[in-house]
């Protein structure tokens, strides 16, 4: 096995022109996304398989990855997702002993391109200063015009619909054939979702997102669950026609993530790109019902317009971020249904927010 020190170099150039060095892991080639953090201290698979991160490059703040290897099941979708990897220590051996194989080689299979050896503490500082953005991680090309055209080939994240190409191409089933029947409109959903629902004893049938209403009227469904997913959702104004039409159904609706923000705009909000979004295990939440606080899984990069909420006559804020304030969830006052901007499916944690499961199996009935 390759030293880390022996690999071949690589490097990342932001948009913004700054350059880091670093050494290649998984696929050589080039790549590019946007740029995000995430804080967790595992599940580094977990991330890499959802599909809310599609069209990102993942930079780890753990100083550590790669120490326990990869497992065939730890997976939130059917493949990896991400558009690259970064990260400061890596480790190639692998000390779990339920583990598959070793994270380089999971990258490199998957067509990942990754760089190691960065300062990473340094770079997130510069992108939390700085704001999200675009870069190209290579370990083909050292500078020069190749790079620069790669980074100006990738799409600005913002009015960008991704939705429809991670979602599934046709409906699948989870859960007891004898449960109350759920329609789970998929924007990108994890699988550990879909399992929270099931063990509520409910029976989801997993549809396109962009599925016609008359399609998911079909199941007879007696609820409707709105999944999380990549991309702006002020791009997906098909989605928020769809989620107006469930409305007027009056069934139970609950939403996560995207479909938190797509809810929102179903009833008239706004959402808007945030500087750095919200991407870790540890973000700490207040439910406003309860006046219980949550630590919280989180992967986004958009958010609910706080002002216009308040003012709404058939909303309220459920839950707020204690870190920014930000909106982390809302009921609608008829007691039709809620959404929450977080992860209460969490995997691989915490777990503090999956009475969420509970609550919308009590609001069916």
């Amino acid at each position: 096995m390759i030293r880390i020190s022996q690999r071949p170099d690589a490097i990342l150039l932001l948009a913004d022109g700054t350059i880091f060095h670093g050494k290649a892991l998984g696929k050589k080639g080039t790549s590019g996304g946007e740029l995000c953090f995430n804080t967790g201290m595992t599940g580094y698979q977990e991330i890499y398989t959802d599909p809310s991160y599609f069209g990102q490059i993942v930079i780890h703040t753990m100083a550590h990855i790669g120490n326990y290897g990869v497992k065939k099941d730890e997976v939130e979708s059917d493949s990896v997702k991400i558009s690259g990897m970064i990260c400061d220590g890596f480790s190639t051996i692998y000390s779990r002993g339920g583990a598959d194989d070793n994270l380089d080689t999971y990258l490199a299979e998957n067509g990942i391109v990754g760089i190691a050896e960065i300062d990473t503490r340094k770079l997130v500082r510069h992108i939390r200063d700085k704001g999200a953005m675009n870069a190209v991680i290579s370990s083909e090309f050292t500078a020069g015009l190749e790079l620069n055209q790669k980074l100006a080939e990738l799409p600005d994240m913002e009015s960008l619909e991704l939705a429809s190409q991670v979602m599934t191409s046709k409906p699948w089933k989870m859960g007891p054939e004898d449960g109350r029947r759920v329609a789970v409109l998929d924007f990108g959903i994890k699988l550990n979702i879909v399992r929270q629902l099931a063990e509520q004893d409910l029976n989801c049938l997993v549809l396109p997102g962009n599925s016609p209403m008359d399609e998911i009227a079909a199941f007879e469904p007696e609820a409707y669950f709105l999944s999380n997913g990549p991309g702006d959702p002020a791009s997906m104004n098909d989605a928020v026609e769809t989620i107006q039409k469930i409305l007027a159904t009056g069934k139970p609706v609950f939403g996560i993530c995207l479909g938190h923000q797509l809810l929102a705009r179903a009833f008239g909000l706004s959402t808007y790109k945030m500087k750095n979004g919200h991407r870790g295990l540890n973000h700490p939440v207040k439910n406003l019902i309860t006046g219980h606080c949550e630590i919280t899984s989180q992967n986004h990069g958009f958010a609910v317009d706080m002002e216009k909420l308040m003012q709404h006559p058939d909303l309220i804020l459920s839950h707020q971020n204690l870190n920014d304030q930000t909106v982390e969830g809302i009921q609608l006052k008829n007691g039709q249904g809620f959404s929450v901007q977080y992860h209460p499916e969490a995997n691989p944690g915490p777990h503090d927010s999956r009475y969420l499961f509970r609550q919308f199996r009590e609001l069916i009935g």
